[in-house]
């Protein structure tokens, strides 16, 4: 995860840190861990990376079975648990397993698509005490009802969101950006801020699950670039009002490099001080710093490689599956550099985004060490003579996204 507004925060410091040599990347004691304890939902959205539908999936994880891996998970170092799905609110024992975990001491995260989160059982989600509940917004009306396949999605997951904040339960807005929702994304950020919502997540879309059938409807380069334009202004401004608020991004750590040259331009003095952080960030931490168990305890380097198991919590514990380097993948994902070919491999900011997203290039051409066809950078961006690789040509926008305005 990206978290652009502490950066944006420091280039707003009157006094920034003087530049020192970039310290190593930072490697945290267990790996966050996000949890899909259930593989059904009452959606079925169009870049579900779980390919969930409203059906029951046998051999998941007992109850008896997650305190055990819970047990191994602390031990192991892990200290933040994201509890995901499907939807988790279909699992019964779901809040018998978020009240475990808060009284282990884990940060707990609900990730939702929001549609169940009402009166029914909004006491019971404030009982547990979640540190952050993320709902899914992919638009507004039409177009979030469109991706979830589901009429009236959106009203029952704006009313989720409303019922938290209500609770004063710390509540996000989750939003995967595809050229289908884009024009859909700056009143997002509106909402947002009308709603009292204090946090912003922008999910690059990644190709896993449904989300690989449908790449096709990834957000070309120009769109994805006029994005995180916006979602920087947004960010600035709103920490200049005296109104901060989280904005962070994720799949697609190129957005660290992007965010390097907009504070080049608007910040040239401190550029050197981001860059020297950004390094210490060191972009993607799929397989070293994130980590994923699927419903039927299988672990992945993330969630998008569900295609990919590392091993069973069933049959090897967590921590002995998740130190095991005897397997190619998680070898190369925790070799600092990493192996990755191509542009890649001779991109000048390799130590800030870590050869971004390997899901994308093993799923495009079957190779986890290829260049990432999601990077939005041009060549000269990254310190290559431009626009040697391919052709990044984007059709036009349908109309320039404007700032919310604060």
């Amino acid at each position: 995860m990206f978290r652009i507004s502490q950066y944006i925060a420091d280039l707003l410091d009157p006094s920034p840190p003087a530049v020192a040599a970039p310290a190593r990347r930072r490697v945290l004691p267990g790996p966050v861990v996000i949890w899909n304890l259930i593989r059904r939902c009452n959606l079925a959205c169009k870049h579900c990376y779980t390919t969930s539908a409203d059906i029951d999936f046998p051999g998941e994880l007992s109850t008896r079975e997650v305190f055990a891996v819970m047990d191994d998970l602390k031990a192991s170092g892990v200290r933040v648990l994201i509890l995901s799905g499907g939807e988790p609110l279909l699992r019964p024992d779901i809040f018998d397993i978020a009240l475990r975990a808060t009284s282990m001491g884990f940060y707990v995260g609900l990730s939702s698509n929001g549609t169940l989160i009402t009166e029914d059982n909004i006491d019971a989600i404030e009982a547990v005490g979640f540190d952050y509940v993320g709902v899914s917004l992919d638009g507004l009306g039409d177009t979030h009802d469109a991706f979830r396949r589901s009429a009236g999605s959106f009203e029952q997951s704006l009313k989720g969101v409303r019922l938290c904040r209500e609770r004063e339960i710390k509540v996000g807005l989750r939003f995967t950006l595809t050229q289908d929702n884009y024009h859909d994304f700056p009143d997002l950020l509106k909402l947002m801020d009308g709603e009292g919502v204090d946090k912003f997540y922008l999910s690059h879309l990644n190709y896993g699950g449904r989300g690989n059938r449908n790449r096709r409807a990834d957000a070309v380069f120009a769109m994805t670039r006029e994005a995180m334009e916006l979602l920087f202004e947004t960010c600035l401004e709103r920490l200049r009002a005296g109104r901060p608020a989280e904005f962070v991004t994720g799949n697609n750590d190129a957005d660290g490099v992007y965010l390097l040259h907009w504070a080049r331009r608007r910040f040239p003095e401190r550029a050197e001080c981001l860059r020297v952080r950004l390094a210490q960030w060191g972009g993607n931490a799929s397989g070293v710093n994130i980590a994923n168990i699927d419903n039927l305890g299988n672990v992945h380097p993330d969630t998008f490689w569900w295609h990919y198991s590392l091993g069973n919590v069933r049959r090897r514990p967590f921590s002995e599956i998740w130190n095991d380097l005897s397997d190619p993948l998680m070898a190369g994902l925790k070799q600092n550099p990493r192996p990755v070919k191509g542009r890649c491999a001779r991109c000048a900011y390799l130590d800030v985004c870590n050869g971004n997203t390997r899901v994308r290039a093993h799923q495009v051409t079957g190779d986890p060490w290829a260049e990432d066809p999601g990077c939005y950078l041009t060549d000269e961006e990254i310190g290559l003579p431009a626009e040697t690789w391919r052709e990044r040509a984007a059709p036009p926008l349908a109309r320039p996204l404007s700032k919310p305005g604060f």
